[in-house]
């Protein structure tokens, strides 16, 4: 009989954290998940006119702002915005044209998601680097922003 109850109990506790906002696979806020998908779409109009100053606007202007890519971790929005100068701005360098895609925005609390996607960056040089992205979110008082993201390029 025990191991009912404990199976029940279980199963109990299963449904709750199913009900709560936020904890359900795919549950997501429409309202948060069109802010959101406005913020990537603006960087991407950004990044496509070379308006890097714009394109940084969807990061938390924060020294705890964190960015990981190529085995390398960036904290502090000034530096990643630096890290972002030097790779597509400096000479010799293309900032190209980005595009996101297979987007998939999760909802986990009112003030917080997780976006997940693929990038694809087409340049003049042929070289069109392409990869996979994690991106934490924050809704803070001047709106949704980047506060981690984590990128990886493909070989």
């Amino acid at each position: 009989m025990s191991r009912l109850v404990c199976l029940a109990a279980t199963v109990l506790v299963a449904a709750n954290l199913w009900s709560q906002p936020g904890l359900r696979q795919g549950n997501v806020d429409a309202e948060a998940d069109a802010a959101i998908r406005a913020v990537l779409k603006a960087q991407v109009e950004a990044w496509n006119r070379h308006d890097l100053e714009t394109f940084m606007t969807g990061y938390w202007q924060s020294p705890n702002l964190t960015f990981f890519s190529g085995g390398t971790e960036t904290s502090g929005w000034d530096h990643a915005f630096e890290r972002y100068r030097s790779r597509y701005q400096s000479a010799g360098s293309e900032m190209g044209t980005l595009s996101f895609t297979e987007l998939q925005v999760v909802v986990l609390a009112p003030d917080a998601a997780l976006v997940r996607g693929q990038f694809h960056l087409t340049t003049i040089d042929g070289k069109n680097p392409h990869g996979l992205f994690t991106l934490v979110f924050r809704k803070l008082p001047e709106g949704w922003r980047i506060v981690h993201d984590h990128t990886s390029a493909a070989p």
